[in-house]
């Protein structure tokens, strides 16, 4: 039942003796029909109550779709009209423009009383955070607020709201560290500032609200129903007690007999794979079945998306493939799609387009598609520590089926687990609906974290005590759960090391970091890998006779081998003659010797790349989908970038023109004859190769070639002639 905001409670929230801090009261009302609500939920109700508008510190679990955002949005509010400052953290890049999205409306709509500028900060992790200094409400990502912490920013003091969302992914290995390192060092520095932690599902949450020092908002309560159960056998059993048959094809998975029954019925459904490769079958198999069920009109809009698909997706086998999809009203989404193509189908599925989505987990905790009814194809996902297939957690699984239930449209969303013959589904049942989830716990007692955080606030505290570091680490949620004297012997451990690696220096027991530790830390760099690049740069002979030149395919190895390259994608049997050939090509050329154990597959793509070689390709060659070589190129961008620094630090002048080439190949994938050009506006590489065949090579060039010669070469035309010479002539 949802609770209606009558006019007395509204009386109640503007009394004039409970003003908030600014002396402004909140118009409820006003936020509520510009939101498109007409009353506030209960979870909502319970945070105004607990002091979410008053400053408090509040750990609010509430599932999905509960307003979470909303109360949050309220929180701002008396924050914004105290002239503070109001910080949004998500773990996701996807997630961190969602919320920019709904932040937004308070530039649009006068909801503090003066104009209210928010921004985004996402970007890389080394760059400063002085454009931010004039917004109000920065919406960024743990990892590039942790960089900001480490720059010690002198906007910082003036935040007066930190929010930080999807707080069960604390218990993240990779992600997880950073933002428990992010809470203590906020709690510690910026005690006055009021802390909003957000989340789902949360176990544990007693225990957490004590470490956080916070009240505890949480509530079952949800717009929409959900109820969970179980396919097996042709039968869905729910835990309401219902049940109901599913048709059963011979020709599609159980998984896509369960969707198709509910597209039938006019609802959504998403399907979760266990791998990209069964998304996309899974998908293929239900395309037909799902094309007969569309209307007309449906039709339409299925060809009108996927011909947007068409025009912005690659020319991939993969993309063609779900260009094909869209057009019959399915989709599957992955991180191997490119980011254009991911969002086309996000819209899509929104506005209802697609009909039935297969995904993998990664769509979970990274966008907000919910659905009529969230199938799992299978419990069961690749474990890469385990090396194999391996159960998924139950806090996963309620994360899963949380998405089920679109408020709009739905009175009740299901979740259903699709048993198979290895587990019986009463077993399932028990163990996954009504199991408790497992409690969030701390990774951060692991080297490479460990390392990172250590240098990190010896950097941020020149001079900081030894005492000081441990006063620090025993706040954390690692302290709090495993106690303190372990943690901090790993700790001192931890301090040795850097010593021993000259990134810290001490004395009289106060650390400072060395300038190669400065650089680390600013680079948001594993210690471990600074040191591999310092010693690798080491072994590098000072220019000298052609045989002693270093080569390309050296430092990409260095780059893609080291612990902070991802993602790392593994030779295949048929990849070996083509590493063992490359290798022995440049075999006088490599710094170090090389064999195909110390090569992967990353590397190739990345190699290729630089050589212009196309997006499809690649993907044909070496299978590595398009998501996956945006991240690598990505992230080889970033380590080179790196490189180059230490490489300076290191006084190797030798090595910085050529690195800094290596950075700009990756960035634009291009041989080097196109760097000048590429710098242009609107020119990649396939118009860079254009105008380089035509004999325009530089900027020199296309400043003496006349304007209607430019146009006439191929990937040029008209418009994009008149551009280069406007910019052109500007950088005469």
């Amino acid at each position: 039942m949802i609770l209606q905001i009558n006019s007395d409670r509204m009386r109640v929230i503007k009394d004039p003796n409970r003003r908030l801090d600014g002396g402004e009261s909140i118009d409820l009302h006003k936020i509520l029909n510009i939101l498109g609500y007409s009353e506030l939920y209960p979870p909502q109700e319970l945070a105004l109550s607990k002091g979410v508008a008053e400053g408090k510190n509040l750990l609010i679990v509430t599932p999905t779709a509960s307003g979470k955002t909303l109360t949050a949005m309220i929180a701002a509010i008396p924050v914004l009209q105290r002239g503070l400052k109001v910080i949004y953290l998500t773990p996701l890049r996807a997630l961190t423009s969602e919320k920019y999205r709904d932040f937004k409306l308070f530039e649009k709509h006068s909801l503090v009383g003066k104009p209210v500028k928010v921004k985004i900060a996402s970007g890389d992790y080394n760059s400063p955070g002085s454009g931010l200094s004039d917004a109000d409400i920065i919406i960024a990502t743990n990892e590039k607020m942790e960089s900001l912490l480490r720059r010690r920013i002198g906007w910082l003091p003036n935040v007066g709201l930190f929010i930080t969302d999807e707080f069960h992914l604390l218990s993240d290995p990779e992600r997880g560290p950073t933002l428990e390192m992010l809470l203590t060092k906020i709690r510690k520095r910026y005690s006055s500032a009021q802390i909003l932690a957000l989340s789902a599902t949360v176990a544990n949450s007693s225990e957490l609200a004590e470490w956080l020092n916070c009240d505890l908002v949480m509530s079952t309560w949800r717009p929409t129903k959900l109820v969970e159960g179980i396919f097996e056998d042709g039968k869905v059993s729910m835990n309401d007690g219902s049940r109901f048959t599913v048709k059963v094809s011979a020709k599609t998975s159980a998984a896509i007999d369960v969707g198709l029954d509910c597209v039938a019925k006019g609802g959504q459904s998403l399907i979760f794979a266990e791998t990209r490769k069964r998304s996309v079958s899974l998908a293929v198999s239900a395309a037909d079945s799902v094309h007969q069920m569309l209307s007309q009109k449906d039709v339409v809009m299925a060809a009108e998306a996927s011909s947007k698909l068409l025009k912005k997706g690659d020319d991939t086998d993969l993309t063609k493939t779900l260009v094909k999809l869209v057009s019959k009203g399915v989709a599957f989404h992955h991180a191997g799609l490119s980011r254009e193509c991911r969002e086309v189908v996000e819209t899509a599925y929104t506005k209802g387009i697609v009909k039935l989505i297969v995904a993998t987990p990664t769509l979970a905790s990274g966008v907000n598609l919910p659905a009529r009814r969230v199938i799992l194809s299978s419990v069961m996902r690749y474990d890469l520590e385990q090396g194999g297939y391996a159960p998924i957690g139950i806090m996963e699984y309620k994360q899963l089926c949380g998405r089920a239930g679109r408020p709009q449209y739905d009175e009740k969303g299901e979740g259903i687990i699709v048993a198979n013959d290895n587990v019986v589904g009463q077993d399932l049942y028990d163990y996954y609906i009504n199991g408790t989830p497992e409690p969030i716990k701390s990774n951060l007692m692991n080297g490479r974290s460990l390392r990172s955080h250590v240098l990190s606030t010896v950097a941020e505290v020149p001079g900081i005590r030894r005492s000081e570091i441990h006063e620090l680490f025993a706040n954390t949620l690692c302290a709090f759960y495993h106690g303190e004297s372990l943690l901090l012997s790993k700790v001192d451990e931890t301090l040795y090391y850097l010593k021993e690696q000259e990134l810290i220096k001490s004395k009289n027991d106060r650390y400072i970091t060395t300038s190669f530790g400065k650089t680390i830390s600013l680079l948001y760099m594993d210690p471990f890998t600074g040191v591999q690049f310092r010693n690798f740069i080491g072994m590098i002979k000072r220019e000298g006779s052609a045989s002693q030149s270093t080569h390309e395919l050296a430092y990409l190895q260095a780059i893609t081998s080291c612990a902070d390259f991802f993602p790392k994608l593994h030779l295949r049997k048929k990849d070996l003659e083509t590493i063992l050939d490359l290798l022995s090509k440049n075999e006088k050329r490599l710094v170090i010797p090389l064999d195909e154990f110390a090569c992967n597959r990353s590397l190739l793509a990345l190699y290729n790349w630089i050589d212009e070689e196309s997006i499809r390709q690649i993907s044909v060659d070496l299978g590595v989908e398009p998501g996956d070589l945006h991240r690598i190129v990505e992230a080889g961008e970033r380590l080179a970038s790196c490189f180059y620094e230490i490489a300076k630090l290191s006084k190797r002048e030798d090595l910085l023109v050529e690195v800094d080439m290596l950075r700009k190949r990756i960035k634009y994938g291009a041989k080097p004859e196109l760097l000048s050009v590429l710098r242009l506006t609107g020119i990649g590489r396939v118009r860079a190769r254009s105008l380089f065949d035509a004999g325009v090579a530089s900027v020199k060039d296309l400043i003496e070639v006349d304007e209607q010669h430019i146009a006439r070469i191929p990937k040029i035309g008209t418009a994009m002639a008149r551009k280069l010479k406007k910019e052109t002539t500007k950088l005469m």
